[in-house]
C-alpha cells in the first residue's frame, strides 16, 4: 500500500462529506462520543494541517478555528498536507507531529486513520452516506491494527466491536475502532 496515494484517497473523500454538512447540522452530535460535527470539523481539518505543517518541518500555526467555508479551509489544508507528505524522503525522517518524535510514514498513518475515521463519523452524523471506498477502509483497517495496541486504546478508543465475518470493510474498521456499524 502507497500510504501517500491512500491520504489523497482519504482527503478526496472527506472533502466531500465535509462539502455535504449543512450549517444546521454543525451542533448534531457525532458517533466520536462527546464531540459535535463542528468540533469534529475544528479537529479533523486542525489535524491535516498540524501534520502537514509537521512533515514540512514548520512549527504548527497554533489554535485552529474553523472558518465559515470547512469544505474549501479542509482542500487548502489537503493540499498542503499532501504535498509536504510527498517531499522525497520524508516518510522516512523522525517527525513531531505533536505526539512525540516518530517515523513519518507512522505519522502519515496516522494522518489517514484520523482522516478516514472522522469522515465517517461526519457522514453519520449529518446523514450522509458512511460507507468508505472499500480500498480505503482495508489501507485505513491495517493502518489501525498496525497502530492501535491495547494499551493505547483507553482515552482514545473504545473496546472493539463485534461485527459479522461477512461485515463490509467500513463495518470492520469502525467495529475495530469501538463505534457502532
Amino acid at each position: 500500500m502507497d500510504i501517500v496515494d491512500m491520504l489523497d484517497r482519504a482527503f478526496r473523500h472527506t472533502h466531500t462529506v465535509i462539502a455535504g454538512v449543512r450549517p444546521d447540522q454543525l451542533g448534531n452530535d457525532t458517533p466520536c462520543e462527546g464531540w459535535t460535527v463542528r468540533e469534529l470539523l475544528d479537529h479533523t481539518i486542525g489535524v491535516v494541517a498540524g501534520l502537514g505543517a509537521a512533515a514540512s518541518g514548520l512549527a504548527p500555526a497554533g489554535s485552529f478555528e474553523l472558518s465559515s467555508d470547512p469544505a474549501g479551509q479542509f482542500e487548502q489544508a489537503a493540499a498542503a498536507t499532501l504535498a509536504a507528505w510527498r517531499t522525497p524522503g520524508v516518510l522516512d525522517k523522525v517527525i513531531d507531529g505533536g505526539a512525540g518524535p516518530m517515523p513519518g510514514r507512522v505519522l502519515a498513518g496516522i494522518n489517514l486513520l484520523d482522516t478516514a475515521t472522522h469522515s465517517w463519523d461526519i457522514a453519520t452524523a449529518t446523514g450522509q452516506v458512511a460507507a468508505l471506498p472499500t480500498d480505503l477502509a482495508l489501507a485505513t483497517l491495517e493502518v489501525s491494527r498496525q497502530t492501535i495496541a491495547p494499551e493505547i486504546r483507553p482515552g482514545r478508543f473504545d473496546v472493539e466491536v463485534p461485527v459479522a465475518d461477512d461485515a463490509d470493510a467500513t463495518s470492520r474498521l469502525v467495529g475495530f475502532l469501538g463505534r457502532t456499524p
